[in-house]
């Protein structure tokens, strides 16, 4: 006897979403239960959402450009602030 099932799905127009199964009799009662994943924002359109933190992004990356950098070697770092 089958218990459960578990498919992804994409919700269409108007909201509709079909679930193809096979193994359900027709005219059985079902409960529907749907779980929505949360949508992963990357880091970068994180940032792009507050201005200032757009404008540093986009100063930093006119400072990689223009090789504008500053090298900083973390071992020498850590050695002179303990």
């Amino acid at each position: 006897m089958l218990n459960g099932i578990k498919q992804k799905a994409i919700v269409g127009k108007d909201g509709k979403i079909e679930l193809l199964v096979t193994e359900l009799p027709e005219g059985a009662v079902v409960e529907v239960i749907v779980l929505i994943e949360p949508q992963i924002e990357d880091e970068t359109t994180y940032l792009l959402k507050s201005e200032a933190n757009k404008k540093h992004l986009l100063k930093a990356l006119e400072n990689v450009k223009q090789k504008n950098l500053i090298y900083v070697d973390l071992d020498e770092y850590e050695k002179g602030s303990v």
